[in-house]
């Protein structure tokens, strides 16, 4: 698609402007520029607002470091100004809103690898240290309790097996998913996760209790020991 840098959007096809797509399609056939596009409305003399919230995600690596970017930086751009950082920053407040009622919500159901998958995405992203934790589930695979168990280093943390299954035996859970991040390294297994793993499984089927994943989250990447066929060996 090779529009004119100083070209605005209004002259695009309908069927190529951000606002018409997502209408027609939805927000999910957005690129990340397309939809920051919407949010920011215009551009500058020199970009359109697509090129603008491109230029924007490319210096700063992504679009969550351009939320996390100060004033200062963001305002660095043609086109950026104290209103339009307001307005980002409300948004990242409102989605972290959003999130933190919908996965706190009582009952929450978590009846597929998805939903687990971004309700400890959601928990374990952010952290700068290893952290072990375990979410405990009803015989309907409803969220009853989530708990950070260990802390440990950068890419380091000690677990106790007991500790483990005494708190899920005090949640009265009937299944559980464990979980844990690499916050700088590589999103596979080490040989200590899969033997803990191993261990866990094999404590948790003596008091009918069923391990029905590990799931790893680092920066880039998830992994999950169910999927991987690991949880069987």
């Amino acid at each position: 698609m090779n529009h004119s840098i100083k070209q605005s959007i209004k002259a695009w096809p309908q069927q190529e402007r951000p606002r018409e797509r997502l209408l027609e399609q939805g927000a999910s056939s957005l690129s990340d520029a397309e939809l920051l596009a919407i949010f920011l409305r215009s551009g500058s003399r020199q970009h359109s607002a697509v090129e603008l919230a491109r230029l924007l995600i490319q210096h700063f690596g992504g679009l969550n470091p351009v939320f996390d970017a100060s004033q200062e930086e963001l305002c660095q751009f043609h086109g950026m100004g104290a209103t339009k950082y307001s307005q980002l920053m409300a948004v990242k407040e409102l989605g972290r809103r959003y999130l933190n009622n919908h996965f706190h919500q009582d009952h929450l159901n978590l009846d597929s690898s998805q939903l687990v998958l971004d309700y400890l995405c959601y928990e374990l992203q952010g952290e700068t240290q290893e952290v072990f934790a375990v979410l405990c589930l009803d015989s309907q695979l409803r969220k009853l309790h989530f708990k950070k168990l260990f802390f440990g280093s950068t890419n380091f943390c000690s677990v106790s097996i007991k500790q483990t299954l005494r708190y899920a035996i005090q949640q009265h859970a009937s299944f559980i998913v464990i979980a844990h991040n690499h916050p700088f390294g590589e999103v596979q297994p080490s040989v200590e996760d899969i033997e803990m793993t191993q261990q866990l499984k094999q404590a948790c089927e003596c008091v009918e209790i069923k391990l029905i994943d590990h799931i790893i989250v680092a920066k880039q990447a998830t992994f999950s020991f169910a999927e991987q066929r690991l949880l069987n060996l």
